[in-house]
């Protein structure tokens, strides 16, 4: 019961994230509300297969920390684009033949483990928390667009919820501290039921039953512009990713070596090949967890194959999938500035190791965490460049780790000239 019950949370905490997804795309794209339900649904039920692929610890696939797996955010605006230039069709196509390169990349990328040291790694993972933070804010307010963003009854719901879940984990012990995330986010799911801030009517429309259906947009098409551009994407999620699972590593005091890596790589890269397949989406670790587990202490795998089963049932029920819907944004919002923030904390602490050691260091920590910070607040920035380009330069925790990764090649992985001359003068001395 305990590791159900620490399975919803999981489960909670992602969903929104996960929703929000096919929303946007199914309603960019002019999707009836059948076809809508749908792709919400076979988006869910993925979430849980990806999950479940990357929670083993095989010999093929599987990385073997606690991963939870969603859609990546990365995607939405070239498949808007994909979709709108050529049809829904080349979408699913573009994103069939990214997860077949991920896979075959994955022994490679595995290789590039040594362009993460913990300079990086722990530069990643705080601009990771960093960016999702206005995520958080913008739910606090009522949801980004909402007719009563940032009334009282909002804001008062917000920070009850987060005032709850502080006082949760200030005097609880044991299971029920383990736990504060769901318990403040139904104490303020209820407290809104009595404002008039919870809407059944979701669960009211949903379908009662749902059945997977491969291709149920039509047979993939394949176009050149669409392949690289979703390439890129995947090649993207797996940054993002890395920074999740050196941040998992480091919770679970764990040792990523080559080969994780790679079952890691390979696990995404399946998934997205059954994104393809049944008309979901690319799939990558969401973040979103790494700060649950960091917050509730519970490192089991076991937790996260529960949520993954969950995933899964939901994608056959809508209906009972709808009920999670019910939790009102700024709910949400408040239980996600806990959960982020101690993303950046899990960030800050592993920077504590290796941030003095050097100028260079703190220099790599300033420019990449500043240019993650000014491309979330600032993402128009790169919009004269290419569409390809700004794939990478408008998501401000892959400028922000690109920016981390080079300047690291440059201080730490390139000869030096300063040690050059030092080793010929430490030679010269030697000879006179």
């Amino acid at each position: 019961m305990k590791l159900t019950v620490l399975g919803m949370q999981h489960l909670l905490a992602m969903y929104a994230g996960a929703v929000i997804v096919p929303l946007i795309i199914g309603n960019g794209l002019g999707l009836t509300s059948e076809q809508l339900t749908y792709l919400v649904s076979i988006d869910i039920l993925m979430c849980g297969v990806a999950t479940l692929f990357q929670v083993m610890r095989g010999n093929v696939i599987g990385i073997g920390l606690p991963v939870v797996l969603g859609c990546t955010f990365t995607a939405v605006g070239p498949i808007l684009a994909i979709g709108n230039e050529y049809g829904i069709s080349a979408i699913y196509g573009s994103i069939l033949v990214s997860g077949v390169f991920v896979i075959l990349i994955s022994r490679l990328f595995g290789h590039l483990v040594k362009f993460f040291p913990p300079v990086v790694t722990g530069s990643v993972v705080t601009i990771i928390g960093i960016t999702l933070i206005p995520v958080a804010i913008h739910n606090m307010g009522g949801g980004q667009g909402a007719s009563d963003f940032g009334s009282l009854s909002n804001i008062l719901l917000a920070f009850g919820t987060l005032f709850f879940i502080i006082l949760l984990y200030k005097f609880s012990t044991g299971f029920i501290r383990s736990i504060a995330i769901l318990i403040g986010m139904l104490g303020g799911t209820f407290a809104a039921l009595f404002m008039g801030k919870v809407d059944f009517a979701p669960v009211q429309e949903a379908s009662l039953l749902h059945v997977a259906q491969p291709f149920y947009f039509g047979t993939p098409t394949f176009e050149w512009s669409a392949i690289i551009t979703m390439i890129l994407v995947a090649m993207v999620s797996l940054v993002e990713s890395t920074g999740v699972y050196f941040a998992l590593g480091d919770i679970c005091e764990k040792d990523l070596h080559k080969k994780d890596l790679v079952r890691g790589y390979r696990a995404e890269g399946l998934a997205i090949v059954f994104g393809g397949i049944f008309n979901a989406f690319p799939y990558t670790a969401f973040s979103q967890n790494v700060g649950l587990v960091q917050m509730t202490g519970v490192r089991s795998r076991k937790v996260i194959g529960i949520t993954g089963v969950m995933l899964i049932i939901l994608g056959f029920f809508p209906k009972i999938a709808a009920l999670t819907t019910i939790i009102p944004p700024s709910v949400l919002g408040g239980a996600m500035v806990a959960m982020f923030g101690m993303v950046v904390a899990q960030g800050i602490k592993m920077l504590s190791k290796t941030i003095f050691d050097s100028q260079e260091n703190a220099l790599i920590v300033a420019c990449s965490v500043g240019m993650g910070l000014g491309v979330t607040v600032v993402p128009d920035i790169f919009h004269v460049l290419p569409t390809s380009i700004q794939i990478l330069t408008s998501n401000g925790i892959v400028a922000g780790s690109f920016t981390a990764i080079i300047l690291n090649i440059i201080f730490h992985m390139l000869p030096s000239t300063a040690k050059k001359k030092q080793v010929n003068l430490n030679g010269q001395e030697q000879l006179n």
